[in-house]
């Protein structure tokens, strides 16, 4: 890495770092902007949640639908349960199904989070 590059990466952090400290002191000194940041941030919390529960809503209806449409094809398969077209279907579906979980898992977890964050 050239040394240039990292001087200005140095440069640069420590310029954020002084904005920033300058962005928090002057809303902590401005109670009309401190209270105009609160709102903001209130309404972006609320506004990702809703959004992921949305996410997560279309997440849950997308894998009901998948398993409903796997348990029809499964229940109308003309293969035995064991032969090696019906194991690899099961394999991906049991892949699919447990990524899907992953994601609601996940979902929730970032959902109750900002909850909790956003609880005074």
């Amino acid at each position: 890495m050239n040394t240039d590059t990292i001087f200005q990466l140095l440069q640069q952090s420590f310029r954020v770092g002084v904005g920033f400290t300058a962005s928090v002191l002057e809303t902590l000194q401005d109670a009309q902007k401190r209270n105009q940041t609160l709102s903001e941030l209130q309404q972006e919390i609320r506004e990702k949640i809703e959004e992921w529960a949305r996410k997560g809503e279309i997440t849950e209806q997308e894998a009901r639908e998948f398993l409903d449409q796997w348990l029809k094809q499964q229940s109308s398969s003309k293969n035995p349960p064991g032969s090696a077209s019906s194991t690899h279907t099961k394999a991906n579906v049991d892949q699919e199904i447990q990524q899907l979980t992953e994601k609601i898992i996940t979902l929730r977890q970032e959902l109750e989070y900002l909850r909790e964050k956003k609880k005074p």
